[in-house]
């Protein structure tokens, strides 16, 4: 698996223009959506967890990285899609979960973590130490951060016998406490070539006095901010004539790209663009699972059209999430009437984990159903999709719920897949 990385990524420092979407969900549907459409497409994908989401203890959604591995291989059989060609990939892996604990103890958590990533078949690594544990800054320094993130590296080197089959991403593009910089042209700050090269020496010299060596042909991704972020309720989009040259900084790394986080809601154009950066790694998460959001209360708005009656998703999650705030409130703010609206609506998406909760699927299950017998002409959805939407839905089959619900999702995912130059070689492994 990281001969096809490394293949793109080459690539990607040739100057191409192409780059591999990384997706970061654990949504079940999500997932099978976006694997099918990668096999379809012929073309690899990513599938990432995060520290939070998935760990030896649980994470957020129960699973430790081996049940993770075998749930999404599992998905991937039911959208008809090769589970061995799956790329798993572990996302802002460090002590993050465990950050109330006292700096030792939440790094020994994160060693058994990164053990039992690796272990579960995750080759791609994100070591992320950037964020402090009890009694320390919101944000450790850079030599704090890359001293972890080489004692990371360390464990996963010894929990795996081949070495070569693993590949490490560093940086991180976490906003300083109070919010993304913005430059006086309104734009989020992109990273500078400065701070860029500051990273990368302050990881190789951890790594060297980690006793690990010369390890820069393991790293391939070098996680800046080129000038992208969402919010809320906003969006920041590529300037798509920024020029951001960070090329000379990562020559003297021979298999280093960029990555580029919070991708999300950008126009189709600055998918290539930044590829043409130097940008072989795009994360997508939220707006994958907002689209599926958006698709089935689209969806309750039509039934609720057809029958005059109220909608059956909405008014149960508005319940689930006031009775348990814990994952929006600290995200969204204003009065009221702004945090129904961001509750629902908003492009942060925080309604994605309340999915999981029982009454919520009982609600999807119950609204998919009560459409199931019944005829969605053409002239109807059009109310309520948008028409590149319903079109996708139509070379499925049939309009129906599930091909809606597909087609949304893959709309938001189809500007990932820019180019058909980056399907697998004939000399590339499948697997390590």
């Amino acid at each position: 698996m990281v001969n096809a990385l490394l293949d793109i990524v080459h690539r990607n420092r040739a100057g191409e223009s192409i780059a591999i979407p990384s997706v970061c969900t654990a949504h079940p549907d999500v997932l099978r959506i976006v694997l099918k459409f990668a096999a379809a497409e012929n073309q690899p994908v990513v599938i990432e967890a995060t520290s939070n989401q998935v760990n030896q203890e649980g994470g957020y959604t129960g699973m430790t990285p081996s049940q993770f591995v075998a749930f999404v291989s599992s998905l991937a059989l039911n959208a008809g899609a090769d589970p061995t060609a799956i790329i798993f990939g572990g996302d802002h892996l460090g002590p993050q979960a465990w950050r109330n604990l006292p700096a030792e103890e939440a790094m020994a958590k994160a060693d058994v973590m990164i053990r039992e990533y690796v272990k579960a078949g995750f080759c791609k690594i994100h070591l992320d130490c950037s964020e402090g544990c009890a009694g320390e800054p919101a944000q450790v320094d850079e030599q704090t951060a890359a001293q972890r993130a080489a004692r990371l590296m360390s464990v996963a080197l010894s929990a795996r016998e081949n070495p070569e089959g693993l590949t490490f991403v560093i940086g991180t593009e976490v906003p300083p406490p109070g919010g993304a910089k913005v430059d006086s042209h309104g734009d989020i700050a992109a990273t500078t070539p400065e701070s860029a090269a500051s990273t990368l020496q302050a990881h190789e010299s951890a790594f060297l006095d980690a006793g690990l060596g010369d390890v820069r042909a393991l790293v391939s991704g070098l996680v800046v901010q080129p000038g992208v972020e969402f919010g809320p309720m906003t969006v920041y989009h590529l300037p798509l004539e920024h020029s951001f040259d960070l090329r000379s900084v990562m020559m003297r790394w021979p298999n280093l790209a960029l990555e580029a986080h919070s991708t999300d809601y950008q126009e189709p154009a600055a998918y290539p663009r930044l590829a043409e950066l130097g940008f072989a790694y795009q994360k997508v998460g939220p707006a994958l699972t907002f689209a599926w959001r958006q698709a089935v209360y689209a969806l309750d708005q039509m039934l609720s059209f057809l029958d005059g009656s109220a909608p059956i998703v909405s008014p149960v999650m508005e319940r689930i999430m006031v009775k348990d705030r814990g994952a929006w409130q600290s995200h969204y703010h204003g009065d009221p009437d702004a945090q129904f609206a961001q509750r629902h609506l908003a492009l942060a998406d925080r309604i994605r984990y309340y999915w999981p909760h029982p009454d919520a699927q009982a609600s999807v299950s119950a609204l998919l159903a009560a459409l199931e017998s019944r005829d969605l002409s053409r002239a109807l959805v059009e109310q309520f999709f948008p028409t590149p939407t319903i079109n996708r839905a139509e070379l499925g089959g049939a309009l129906n719920a599930a091909t809606l619900i597909a087609a949304n999702v893959e709309q938001s995912l189809k500007p990932y897949f820019f180019t058909t130059e980056h399907r697998a070689t004939p000399k590339q492994e499948r697997s390590e």
